[in-house]
């Protein structure tokens, strides 16, 4: 081969490697700035509209509890119900078949190091991701023990089903549908489940990059930073599930006279209420512009400080309203829940007043 031909080459090489570590530099970079509601949303199933998020280590951590995959069931069992008692765990979708995971899977909230469960028309799925060093074939071997099908590729659906599932939860308080199926992405720590193979095969596929991803609420996930909980849904459920329609007769008449006195209030395009690591409560909104998200910074500071009809009461007797502030297109609103409320697990579902749209 000429010698100039063979320096060409090897600059077309050299130039090739560049870019292609460059874009991996640039992924790593990405990855290692994100957190984890933000990579784990990134990965989520582009059509969900309802998510909720569960940093399982957070929790542990905020508890003062140590667990592990050798964990008892009574131990876990306690750890969960200080859990619920702390408003922290209502988000999740494993409590109640916990001790079977435990027991007869090798993972549960005592060892997963977070979970999001997400939700549309089309189906459901709940993404783990599993601490370093977890061991995957194990895992796989206790499947197939339990009485799943192993799929043909390492990454495909293992079967499992309801008369299964009714099997491995007799005698106990059962096992929810979301662990119909599951599959496994080692490379990634990841688990998944579902209670439907096809949906959970294209989450799968969505998640580890043959397919599309990400849920498109990034304003209000990135703006509720680092939460031990959050519940995170689209603007079309938070108008649909969780504002005044759904309160009867009487609270839509004084919410509508409520609303003509905070001033006006525009449709959100996300929405996300979060626990902090210090407890308190984060509630992010977001709105098509700048200019909505100001006019609505007010009139939901006025909402969220008067009476809560569809709730009872006032919300003064379940929070302190803390700063509310527009930053760009989100409006934040900070509630310190008062000593015994459980603002996460009573607020996150309609209907809400100053959730309206």
């Amino acid at each position: 081969m000429p010698k100039k031909l063979t320096l060409a080459l090897g600059l077309v090489l050299v130039l090739v490697l560049v870019a292609v570590g460059g874009v991996l530099g640039i992924r790593w970079w990405h990855d290692s700035h994100r957190t984890n509601l933000q990579q784990a949303m990134a990965m989520a199933p582009p059509a969900a509209q309802r998510f909720s998020w569960t940093d399982w280590t957070g929790v542990r951590n905020e508890l003062g509890v140590d667990l592990d995959e050798s964990t008892t069931s009574s131990a876990l069992t306690k750890f969960l119900d200080k859990g619920y008692d702390a408003d922290l765990t209502s988000t999740s979708a494993l409590v109640q078949s916990a001790p079977v995971l435990q027991v007869q899977y090798g993972f549960s909230p005592a060892s997963v190091d977070w979970e999001l469960f997400s939700q549309s028309d089309a189906g459901a799925v709940v993404m783990l991701h599993m601490p370093d060093g977890y061991d995957f074939d194990l895992l796989a071997d206790r499947l197939s023990s339990l009485g799943y099908t192993r799929p043909a590729k390492d990454t495909g659906v293992w079967l499992g089903g309801v008369d299964l599932l009714a099997e491995l939860g007799a005698g106990t308080n059962g096992i929810t549908p979301e662990l119909n199926h599951i599959a496994l992405d080692a490379g990634d720590g990841l688990i998944f489940t579902s209670d439907d193979a096809d949906y959970l095969g294209q989450a799968v596929q969505d998640a580890i990059g043959d397919g599309d991803s990400g849920s498109g609420l990034d304003d209000v996930v990135d703006a509720s930073g680092e939460p031990l909980s959050a519940a995170i849904y689209s603007g079309d459920y938070t108008c649909e599930k969780l504002a005044m329609s759904q309160a009867d007769e009487t609270d839509q008449a004084q919410a509508d006279e409520l609303i003509a006195a905070a001033g006006k209030v525009n449709p959100m395009t996300g929405f996300a209420m979060s626990v902090q690591p210090d407890r308190d409560v984060r509630v992010a909104m977001s709105f098509e512009n700048d200019d909505q998200a100001k006019t609505n910074a007010d009139s939901r500071a006025a909402l969220a400080s008067g009476p809560a009809p569809g709730q009872g009461g006032d919300f003064a007797d379940r929070f302190d309203l803390g700063p509310v502030q527009a930053d760009g297109s989100v409006v934040t609103m900070d509630l310190q829940p008062v000593e015994g409320q459980y603002v996460l697990s009573d607020l996150s579902t309609g209907p809400l007043l100053f959730a309206t749209c």
